[in-house]
């Protein structure tokens, strides 16, 4: 009688063990995905704040480098025919992201979400399709160089335009 409530007691808990390791295994999976993304967060964040840096000095945007959204950083050579088609087309640059969302920021009188700005952006820029998270990485680059305020509420972050000259 006593062996027998101890193989079954002994088989439990190998299953609740067995059971609790596939649990501890598909979390540490989930964990090295979110690290992973994390990683490549990062790497752009540092790409952002590099290049404000490196053209923190320029006052002329039309110095800046041009890159279109669609465009990895490195950017990538194109060629003649579509770069000619392309001027033809096109009469001046695009203007960048961050000046995009700092006008839409100016139209507003409230702090507005990342989420609505990409909204709004994509309805009066149809060519424009900047994933959310390019949005937001833009708005916390706006953060960083003073031109725009993060406020949170609740669980939401709302940026608001900093008027120039005010007081950081």
């Amino acid at each position: 009688m006593t062996r027998q409530p101890a193989s079954t007691l002994r088989s439990r808990y190998v299953e609740q063990v067995a059971s609790d390791l596939d649990k501890n295994h598909r979390r540490q999976q989930e964990l090295d995905e979110e690290l992973r993304v994390l990683k490549q967060e990062e790497a752009l964040l540092v790409d952002i704040l590099s290049l404000a840096e490196r053209y923190e000095g320029f006052s002329d945007p039309s110095r800046l480098p041009e890159q279109t959204q669609d465009e990895p950083v490195g950017g990538r050579p194109r060629p003649a025919a579509h770069t000619a088609k392309a001027g033809a087309t096109e009469s001046s640059r695009r203007p960048l992201l961050g000046d995009l969302l700092a006008d839409l920021l100016d139209d507003h009188d409230e702090p507005c979400t990342a989420k609505d700005l990409r909204e709004k952006l994509m309805t009066k820029h149809p060519k424009r399709n900047p994933t959310p998270q390019v949005v937001r990485n833009t708005l916390e680059s706006l953060v960083a160089k003073g031109r725009v305020r993060r406020h949170k509420q609740d669980r939401s972050v709302l940026y608001t335009l900093v008027e120039p000259g005010a007081a950081g």
